[in-house]
């Protein structure tokens, strides 16, 4: 009878919960934009055109084993970029570092603050008969120019060379010292750009803005927002391959055992598959959330304000869901490869089982082995690591150098919404987290999601358009360095 008196509590309580959630979400507001700063940027596009498609038909195709390169073709694609930039390569000075690195140095008013452009100009290989057009013959049709590594990413260090060979051509002197990075071993994670880091190291460089590939101009990334979104990356996921094996005495598959080993390492995959790594809020995530969920319809911005009571509702549907919400929340695993015996009536000696991590947050290399072989829970399979290497330092967002490519960005897509990001795959640009916290990845242009689906894929291909518009990207950034 006691108790009686105290349950008009409980309507109090969820009225004022309820008052709570709805006033943290009507005060959830974008903040003020700046206004679009209007610059006349003269670009000659025909040269553009041209120096772009002889760029693509260079075929600068990485792999891991040298013998299958085509050395002749990186030479080539060297030569170019000396012929068509003359200026770069008669004011700025020139280092070659690595089997592919290229450094150039222009000195400013000041060393202080320095800023590095990067881009890579390997490319991934290519299956001919999945194209409509030929992959390295840089075809213009209907304002499109078709090619492998038109926008991964031969088109950003294109934007880049082109406006510092016509900033030079003017006069141009930056306020601080300039250098443009280039490697041709990115898709294989090979050492030039660690040389290059190496390099600035040693010579007392520390960035105050580093730009390499990463996030684009992109629609429909988070619920109720309707405007475009332009992606910064300001950390990535690290990333982990891992073979689990097991051996037996094989022989004949009709008189098999309970358990076969294929068996065993499927059972694995179930026990992992069906406990996710744990949902982490990481910095660029929830940054990301703050800021595009400013601008979302009001019944998601109940959510995006709310979090701290809303996450596990978010969770669970990244987790149902899969896909790119998934991989933001938390570590991830993907089986991609299983082998085991070649014949059908032959039980295998030995079966493999390879995975694809990324890895979040405060996951590592060592705590996400541990975490597989537990859940393994199979003393016979041995776990070995083929690859990897830990998530990325978190850069920035409080400084002049994501200022400046906030600024750039939004002068130049003015309806675009900057906002920073967790980038999912890796990048050259994780070895300059060696030497400063300001590195931040953005693919200058605006990027449908068909276009997208093409980067390491069949048809890659770019508009013109969006080839002259990462031009105008780069010359803004350069007048504000």
């Amino acid at each position: 009878m006691l108790i009686l008196p105290f349950l008009w509590l409980i309507p109090a309580a969820i009225a004022t919960f309820l008052a709570v959630i709805l006033i943290r979400a009507a005060a959830f507001r974008p903040e003020k934009e700046a206004p679009v700063l209007e610059e006349d940027i003269a670009l000659d596009e025909e040269k553009i055109v041209a120096d772009f498609r002889d760029m693509i038909r260079c075929k600068t195709v990485s792999d891991r084993n040298e013998a299958l390169v085509d050395w002749a073709e990186f030479a080539r694609f060297e030569a170019l970029l000396a012929e068509r930039f003359p200026l770069v390569h008669e004011k700025m000075n020139k280092k070659k570092l690595g089997k592919t690195g290229l450094l150039f140095h222009l000195a400013g008013r000041s060393s202080a603050e320095p800023t590095v452009l990067m881009s890579h100009y390997d490319v991934v290989p290519v299956e001919e008969e999945g194209w409509e057009k030929p992959a390295f013959e840089a075809i213009l049709e209907d304002g499109v120019i078709w090619g492998r590594g038109t926008l991964d990413t031969k088109a950003t260090l294109c934007g880049v060379l082109e406006s510092v060979e016509r900033a030079l051509a003017e006069g141009y002197v930056p306020e601080n010292d300039l250098y443009l990075s280039f490697s041709g071993e990115e898709e294989i994670d090979g050492d030039s750009c660690r040389f290059i880091v190496s390099y600035l190291e040693a010579q007392g460089v520390t960035p105050a803005l580093v730009l390499d590939e990463g996030g684009a101009v992109v629609d429909h990334v988070v619920p109720g927002v309707h405007r475009p979104s332009a992606m910064v990356g300001i950390a990535e996921k690290g990333g982990l391959s891992v073979e689990f094996s097991i051996a037996s005495e094989g022989g004949h598959a009709s008189t098999p055992p309970a358990h076969t080993i294929l068996g065993q390492l499927c059972r694995a995959v179930t026990r992992i598959e069906g406990k996710p790594f744990p949902c982490q809020l990481s910095e660029p995530t929830r940054k990301m959330f703050d800021t595009l969920g400013r601008h979302s319809t009001f019944l998601y911005r109940v959510i995006f304000a709310n979090l701290w009571c809303f996450r596990p509702i978010l969770d669970a549907m990244a987790k149902k869901s899969g896909g790119d919400m998934n991989a933001l929340l938390r570590t991830t695993v993907a089986v991609t490869r299983m082998e085991g015996s070649r014949a059908y009536n032959v039980l295998p000696p030995k079966a493999t089982l390879g995975m694809n991590l990324r890895l979040l947050g405060h996951d590592t290399m060592e705590s996400a082995c541990q975490r597989l072989t537990k859940l393994a829970d199979n003393d016979k399979m041995s776990l070995r690591v083929v690859s990897g290497m830990n998530p990325s330092i978190t850069s920035s967002t409080d400084c002049g150098g994501w200022e400046k490519v906030k600024a750039a960005i939004h002068n130049t897509w003015s309806d675009a919404i900057v906002t920073p990001y967790l980038m999912m795959a890796c990048s050259d640009s994780r070895h300059y987290c060696r030497i400063t916290d300001k590195v931040y990845r953005f693919s200058a242009m605006y990027l449908t999601k068909e276009e997208r689906a093409t980067i390491h894929g069949h048809n890659e291909r770019i508009p013109v358009q969006t080839l002259l518009k990462t031009v105008e990207f780069y010359t803004r950034l350069l007048r504000s360095i």
